[in-house]
């Protein structure tokens, strides 16, 4: 669980080349409680936002996704942080840069829910929430340390 007490501090876990993308939800009340992580996707709906646990730091760290042009056809897709499956529509690329010179994308649901989507089938199965979380925090924190060198709440 962490705490973002203001606008700005949202706004600072973010890298200086994302801040400029950054469109908050209208009527985000701050302070906040995160449980897990907070994801959002901006009204367009062309970038997807999250912000997770930071290591050595009060402020969480926040990345910027870009959903690349959908094909939506009828094919089946899993994202590859819950390994949920679903349509093209909900499954898709998201991407962000690494620099100037480099992008990295991954396989994930396109609303970046998949927190619910655990939880229900954590639910359903009769398993606590928390087991089917840890994982799920593993694989984002190593794509914010492996492909982005952000440094995130370390994996147990």
């Amino acid at each position: 669980m962490f705490r973002i007490e203001t606008e700005k501090d949202l706004l600072q876990a973010f890298r200086p080349r994302d801040r400029k993308t950054l469109e908050l939800p209208a009527g985000m009340k701050f302070p906040l409680f995160v449980r897990d992580y907070l994801s959002w996707t901006e009204p367009a709906g062309t970038r997807v936002f999250l912000v997770l646990p930071s290591q050595g730091s009060r402020l969480p760290v926040g990345i910027a996704f870009r959903r690349d042009s959908q094909g939506g056809g009828p094919g089946s897709c899993m994202c590859d942080w819950c390994h949920s499956y679903g349509t093209a529509d909900e499954i898709g690329m998201l991407t962000t840069d690494v620099n100037s010179k480099r992008r990295v994308g991954v396989n994930l649901c396109l609303d970046l829910r998949c927190k619910e989507k655990l939880e229900m089938a954590a639910d359903l199965s009769g398993r606590h929430p928390l087991e089917v979380m840890k994982p799920l925090m593993e694989r984002m924190s190593r794509f914010a340390r492996e492909a982005l060198h952000i440094e995130t709440v370390p994996e147990d």
